[in-house]
């Protein structure tokens, strides 16, 4: 019943239409702008691992999610329609859980259509865009495993605050420290091995060009998974305490 009701939410949204529209706008581009490229000089990478590792790409994904994110809750409580919600029969980990799975639902729509995009150039290049299908396995994986923590970062900005803007700015800086975070090997010189190591393991873009060529690393899907929950179950916390404020 709640996710039933948080997809017909988006659904009914002008927002989610302008956010599918800007985000298969950007991926189309990107898309177009790889292949050009790859035209004009020989490249040791596929057209899947160019796709999945651009500045078009990454741009896109970062904005995406407090797009998304910013209306679950903060709509809720300035609206007053949080009320009738908790007093519902329901528990408050299935408001969560719901408004989650919503928001991952509306995420998976958005990147079904570039599928179509590696089928469309092998159907008329008669050419692989990827090195092996476990190439799509992976690059996929990765977008699954960082939409459910990127979400998770979402939904608990959304529930600290009833202002969707401040929601959308809060999940912003979240998402891209934390996806920056990973890039400070390439920015420091000095940093030590360890270091380097460590960073690397958070670091987005290093974990999506391993997956895209088709090796599974067991650690981003622990990492990832495991800090879903943390922000979901924080997430949780904070909207029991909003709750008992109404």
């Amino acid at each position: 019943m709640l996710l039933s009701r948080e997809l017909r939410s988006y659904f009914y949204s002008p927002i989610a239409y302008i956010v599918l529209v800007f985000f298969l706008l950007v991926s189309g581009v990107d898309f177009y702008f790889q292949i050009s490229f790859m035209n004009q000089r020989p490249v040791g990478y596929s057209v899947q691992e160019a796709f999945f590792n651009s500045v078009f790409f990454w741009f896109a994904f970062v904005l995406i999610f407090p797009l998304i994110t910013m209306r679950l809750f903060s709509e809720e409580f300035k609206l007053g329609t949080i009320e009738p919600l908790t007093t519902a029969p329901v528990r408050d980990w299935q408001v969560v859980l719901g408004k989650f799975f919503g928001a991952l639902f509306f995420y998976i729509i958005l990147w079904l259509p570039t599928v179509l995009y590696f089928w469309l150039f092998q159907v008329i290049t008669h050419q692989p865009a990827a090195n092996s299908p476990g190439a799509y396995w992976g690059a996929y994986l990765m977008l699954l495993l960082l939409g459910m923590f990127y979400l998770s970062i979402g939904c608990l900005a959304s529930v600290l605050t009833k202002n969707q803007i401040i929601a959308a700015v809060i999940s912003f800086c979240a998402i891209t420290l934390l996806f920056f975070l990973g890039l400070i090997q390439f920015i420091l010189l000095d940093v030590s091995a360890g270091a380097r190591q460590l960073l690397g393991y958070f670091s987005a873009i290093e974990q999506m060009g391993t997956l895209s060529r088709g090796i599974i690393d067991t650690r981003p899907v622990v990492l990832y998974l495991s800090m879903t929950i943390v922000m979901l179950t924080l997430t949780y916390q904070a909207f029991q305490s909003r709750k008992w404020r109404l």
